[in-house]
């Protein structure tokens, strides 16, 4: 089965490494990103199954990233198990992020830092799955639902 094609954006060398060379090892395409404009670049050439996306970016935060590329058409909904409306984006912040902010964007998960390297192979094959046409069983779409979320400096703090 081939891999997802994957946006990975962070701006922490390491993290993006670690993260990148996980994902290849396992067979999916991995672009990475240290910014907003290199992801956007990205976005604009390659049409991806999943992005990993960093909120607090040196540039832009990962929410303007979203707004431009949902305006330029570029993160379609994902259509799983019947339901539409969730976007391929895996969100992940070292600041706890507002439920605003996730309902006003959808992520199809959201991983606060740090984050059990499983959960995001586990996205990543689920995304190579939906690319192959292969269906994701309620169980497999539940457990992806569930995140813990730890108590973190608000973004909004960040951005006031």
């Amino acid at each position: 089965m081939p891999g997802a094609r994957i946006l990975l954006v962070e701006d922490d060398e390491v993290l993006c490494e670690l993260i990148l060379r996980n994902l290849e090892a396992r067979g999916h395409d991995v672009r990475a990103a240290e910014d907003a404009q290199t992801a956007l670049n990205h976005l604009r050439a390659t049409p991806f199954d999943l992005i990993i996306l960093d909120i607090c970016l040196p540039d832009q935060t990962g929410w303007e990233i979203l707004r431009t590329a949902q305006k330029e058409g570029r993160l379609p909904p994902l259509q799983m198990n019947g339901h539409a409306g969730q976007l391929p984006v895996v969100v992940l912040s070292a600041v706890r992020v507002s439920p605003r902010r996730l309902q006003e964007f959808h992520p199809l998960a959201y991983l606060p830092k740090p984050f059990p390297m499983e959960a995001i192979l586990r996205l990543a094959a689920e995304a190579a799955q939906r690319r192959n046409g292969d269906t994701i069983t309620e169980q497999e779409d539940e457990e992806e639902e569930t995140s813990s979320i730890t108590t973190l400096p608000d973004e909004e703090d960040l951005y006031a």
